[in-house]
């Protein structure tokens, strides 16, 4: 009988992500009504906001009728209309939690929200049951599938009717013993932009894995017009944009601008479209050319945008449409520094040669190596940090450019008085292009992410172990 009055409620399972609900029936002499499913209220009370895109009812006439066990790359949000079921749920995911079971009696005062990769299996006890579930997700011959056989003597499901004298569909039957399953594997992370200097750090982080995807440019281009079908895009749970149009002075010219805008605003609009369509986590970098550099103090996430560029322009824009997406991490950075040429290697290499190099001193910030870039996105991800805008630059002292090039210098064994600090009108004034404006002051505020527990590392200690690093 289904149980009237009760107000909504979740029980958290053994199984993680597995979760039962007690939902408010209102009877009378009539019948009954109740919510199955109300976004605002569940959400609110701990359901995640999982993007149902389907409803499915089966209808089952005989008390016994047995269907399952069932692991699908979607997750589910199953219910009863009429009748009751004994559930039964398996998690077949890759992980030290394989095989655990939760069983439950589902009335119409009950759900239980299924996540992604737990098998599915129920057994009617009444008969004319009506068995509904939300999926967000459509069936696809593409996807993951993973089945256990209802039987399994490791899982030992204590099914209330044998299952020697109830109605099993051939193909259930036939499904794997526990020992013979394949798991399901975790949703993927796709880099983007992964042969670029923070792409190479990534990659460095994660290493090779079956779970991590790396594309670069040339095999994945953001602007096509069929990227929504580029992927089965239900199939990754991150994407990591890592590709950027970053030529700060051609952004300027007439032939760069155009590029600068395609690269850096169209490309991230139509990835945020895809992400927001199926709710997957968007991590983009960001870059204190959004401010202008005006303020006395370090800069703090939520402060106003104020570009002086093209090159700003376009990653402000960035960033406020990927802050459109519900779920994402705008990891905003300063001065990068990662594999390949950059200033660092410039400025070692012009004190080995013999060169006395004039450098700006009016430009204040703090380097960022990109393998603390890609150590914090991880962290961000693994951690599930609340989602939003996050500063990552390196900790300590903020210097000049200038301080830079002196301590490259002293570091390479050279003399640090070689390097003369001048201004940045006079270092530009003999430009023969177009320079973009830089900001003078790029100190990032880093309590937001410290504050989940992300270790920043002094940037100059990480200056010290790129310079010592053989190339």
């Amino acid at each position: 009988m289904t149980d009237f009055g009760k107000p909504l409620a979740l029980t958290e399972t053994a199984i993680p992500g597995l979760v039962l609900w007690e939902l408010p029936v209102h009877g009378d002499s009539r019948g009954w009504f109740k919510e199955n499913w109300q976004r605002d209220k569940m959400t609110a009370a701990g359901l995640p906001d999982f993007g149902p895109v389907q409803n499915n009812v089966s209808f089952n006439d005989a008390v016994g009728t047995t269907r399952g066990i069932h692991a699908e790359p979607w997750d589910k949000w199953v219910s009863v209309a009429t009748g009751r079921i004994f559930g039964a749920w398996v998690d077949l995911r890759e992980g030290a939690t394989f095989g655990r079971v939760f069983t439950a009696e589902i009335d119409p005062s009950r759900a239980i929200f299924v996540p992604r990769g737990v098998g599915n299996s129920y057994q009617t006890l009444d008969p004319d049951t009506a068995y509904t579930y939300l999926v967000n997700d459509h069936w696809s011959p593409e996807a993951t599938y993973t089945f256990l056989n209802l039987a399994d003597e490791t899982a030992a499901i204590d099914w209330p009717i044998s299952l020697d004298s109830v109605e099993i569909s051939p193909k259930d039957l036939a499904h794997p013993r526990l020992s013979d399953v394949e798991p399901m594997p975790p949703r993927k992370t796709l880099v983007l932009g992964a042969a670029g200097q923070l792409g190479r750090a990534l990659r460095a982080e994660w290493g090779e894995s079956a779970a991590i995807e790396y594309a670069t440019r040339e095999d994945f281009d953001l602007t096509a017009d069929d990227l929504a079908s580029k992927r089965r895009w239900r199939d990754y749970g991150a994407v990591i944009n890592a590709a950027a149009y970053t030529a700060v002075d051609l952004a300027e010219t007439p032939a760069g601008r155009p590029d600068a805008w395609a690269s850096n605003v169209l490309a991230v609009s139509a990835l945020a479209r895809i992400c927001s369509e199926h709710g997957i986590v968007l991590v983009h970098v960001s870059s204190d050319y959004v401010f202008d550099g005006a303020l006395d103090r370090p800069y703090r996430e939520d402060d106003v945008f104020s570009p002086l560029g093209v090159y700003g322009q376009t990653k402000a824009a960035a960033d406020a449409i990927v802050a459109s997406v519900s779920r994402h991490y705008v990891v905003r950075t300063s001065w990068v520094i990662g594999d390949g040429t950059n200033f660092v290697r410039t400025m070692a290499s012009l004190a080995q040669r013999g060169v006395n190099p004039n450098v700006v001193d009016d430009q204040i910030g703090r380097l960022t190596f990109t393998e603390s870039i890609a150590r914090g996105i991880r962290h961000l991800l693994e951690s599930r940090s609340p989602y939003g805008t996050y500063n990552l630059t390196g900790a300590g002292p903020a210097t000049s450019w200038a301080e830079v090039a002196r301590e490259v210098f002293r570091l390479s064994s050279h003399d640090p008085s070689r390097v003369r600090g001048v201004s940045t009108a006079d270092y530009f004034g003999a430009a023969s292009g177009p320079v973009a404006p830089r900001p003078a002051n790029s100190v990032l505020d880093l309590a937001k992410i410290t504050a989940t527990g992300f270790v920043t590392v002094p940037a100059l200690d990480e200056l010290a172990r790129y310079v010592s690093t053989p190339t």
